[in-house]
């Protein structure tokens, strides 16, 4: 085993190679991270690994998006772990085919559950509060999900009551996993 594939294993941080959305090599701290191991990982979906099956659409969609455009990707999602337990990570890539974002690609998934714990949320909660830790005003949030923007104030007023925060900058706070 030379210097870069004993560096790839023990790396401090999740790492793995996506084809077409197919986990074909991970590195220990992946598999770790998900509760598996690396021969259990190889060959399942990426989408076992996510929060629910419209997440892997939702999120898909955007990934190859920001992809074509950028031929690469970052956000932070609640995934699951291979017990059914969720947990937020941190998540980037970097397509290695730009004209066909998900053949090829270098994934990066760090556990952020130590920072921020996970508040059973919805789907449309979980949306809410990922644009709301990007910055996005109650309108923006709207036309991004087809909402009214009194219906994304009621979903925020559900986030602010689910983590005891008094107004969005403590929940994005609390979101985001900042010391308050």
């Amino acid at each position: 085993m030379n210097i870069s594939e004993i560096a790839f294993k023990h790396a401090p941080i999740g790492i793995c190679m996506l084809e077409n959305r197919i986990v074909r090599t991970p590195n220990e701290a992946f598999a770790k991270m998900f509760g598996t191991t690396v021969e259990e990982c190889k060959g399942k979906s990426i989408g076992e690994f996510y929060a629910s099956e419209e997440d892997f659409r939702s999120i898909g969609a955007r990934v190859r998006t920001a992809m074509e455009d950028l031929g690469a990707y970052n956000d932070e999602r609640i995934m699951k772990r291979a017990d059914g337990t969720l947990f937020w990570c941190r998540v980037r890539g970097k397509s290695l085919t730009p004209d066909n974002p998900f053949h090829c690609g270098v994934w990066t998934f760090a556990d952020l559950s130590e920072e921020r714990p996970v508040v059973s949320l919805t789907q449309r909660e979980r949306e809410v509060a990922i644009l709301t830790c990007r910055g996005l005003t109650s309108k923006e949030i709207g036309l991004k999900l087809g909402l009214s923007y009194r219906t994304v104030e009621e979903y925020r007023a559900r986030l602010l009551k689910k983590f005891g925060a008094r107004k969005l900058a403590e929940l994005v706070a609390k979101l985001s996993g900042m010391p308050l």
